[in-house]
């Protein structure tokens, strides 16, 4: 996949680098100083993202840098933070954007993915990794929870008591558990990871972003929100010209065999 043009988001020249295409944008996170750490300034980062995917949905591919997907939250700007500031959601407000992207997040995992770092990997559609991934969330070690998203989306993720486990003991899972868990869905080695997300958006791609869209929307919405939901999305499918062109198209392939 060719990009088609890229620039940077934050107040580093590399603290974001964005690359994008017709369909998608990769972003690389990029603090190598302190392994990618999730500051003040990568929150304004990941939120102008959002606002422009959120104008103009693609498929969004995260990854980090250097062998790094993000080693957690700042440690010197949250020991600083009060109480105002956890009420303020500052990583959980920026993630739950993200996850509520019109069109699908891809998460390439390599190495640390804690902390924040986790969450922000939990707010993605589909996470990928590799065997170097580290992944896990160690806050109760530092005297905090796990408050932009962990309680909640893990236990979606890997159900109740796995959840429970890392988030009570601070474990850390190798690659290979994560995928075990259910936590990432395939493993890679580092020089393919990039080609196996952008893989996988090829394949997202190729199928309408409408009901693609459509698609994601149901499964973010509430459980008491189905079936109804599904039933008004499909509703607006099936008068969809695109439905029937590709329908279309189907049945014709199916005859020339």
């Amino acid at each position: 996949m060719t990009s088609a043009s890229s620039s940077t988001h934050g107040s580093g020249p590399d603290i974001l680098r964005i690359e994008r295409a017709a369909a998608r944008v990769t972003a690389t996170l990029d603090r190598p100083d302190v392994r990618n750490a999730i500051d003040q300034a990568m929150i304004d980062a990941l939120h102008a993202l959002c606002a422009e995917l959120e104008a103009d949905p693609r498929i969004l591919i995260l990854r980090g840098a250097g062998g790094v997907f993000a080693s957690g939250a700042d440690i010197a700007q949250l020991r600083d933070r009060r109480a105002q500031d956890a009420r303020a959601g500052i990583n959980t407000t920026a993630f739950r954007r993200i996850r509520q992207l019109p069109m699908p997040v891809i998460a390439a995992v390599d190495g640390y993915a804690l902390g924040g770092g986790a969450e922000l990997a939990y707010a993605a559609d589909i996470r990928i990794g590799t065997p170097s991934a580290r992944i896990g969330n160690p806050e109760t070690g530092l005297g905090i929870i796990a408050a932009a998203g962990a309680t909640w989306r893990l236990p979606q993720i890997v159900g109740e008591a796995r959840a429970a486990e890392l988030l009570l003991t601070g474990r850390i899972l190798t690659g290979r558990q994560a995928l075990e868990w259910g936590l990432l869905s395939s493993l890679h080695e580092p020089e393919d990871l990039l080609a196996a997300a952008h893989a996988i958006a090829d394949r997202i791609a190729a199928n309408d972003p409408l009901a693609t869209r459509h698609t994601k929307t149901a499964l973010l919405a509430r459980p008491d929100r189905h079936p109804e939901i599904e039933l008004e999305l499909q509703s607006e499918l099936f008068e969809s010209p695109e439905k029937h062109r590709r329908m279309t198209a189907f049945l014709e392939r199916r005859i020339r065999r």
